[in-house]
């Protein structure tokens, strides 16, 4: 099982550059990247939008069940809304990357 996946694995490395290859100077790409860029921007900060709500309703709700924790729920709360924001980031850098 094992060499068939790494002889799976060799073929598709093998043949990725061949499949990805487009002609040089394509300019109907070029006209769909603002467009396409803006969408991944909304789509990509919708969602982390919604992910820190989420977590930050999660978050009060359960110091308002343990009150006693509630010093570990918010360094938690805190750690995951700094992964989540760094999602949104990511997705900014692409979009700027991309764009030239």
């Amino acid at each position: 099982m094992t060499k068939k996946f790494l002889m799976l694995l060799a073929l598709m490395l093998l043949a990725s550059s061949m499949l990805c290859a487009q002609t040089p100077g394509d300019q109907t790409v070029l006209q769909w990247k603002g467009i396409t860029a803006g969408f991944a921007m909304a789509i990509g900060s919708s969602l982390c939008a919604l992910a820190q709500g989420k977590a930050i309703a999660s978050a009060v709700e359960g110091m308002a069940r343990n009150p006693g924790a509630a010093k570990a729920i918010q360094l938690a709360m805190l750690i995951g809304l700094a992964f989540i924001e760094s999602l949104s980031l990511y997705v900014l850098l692409i979009v700027f990357v991309f764009e030239k």
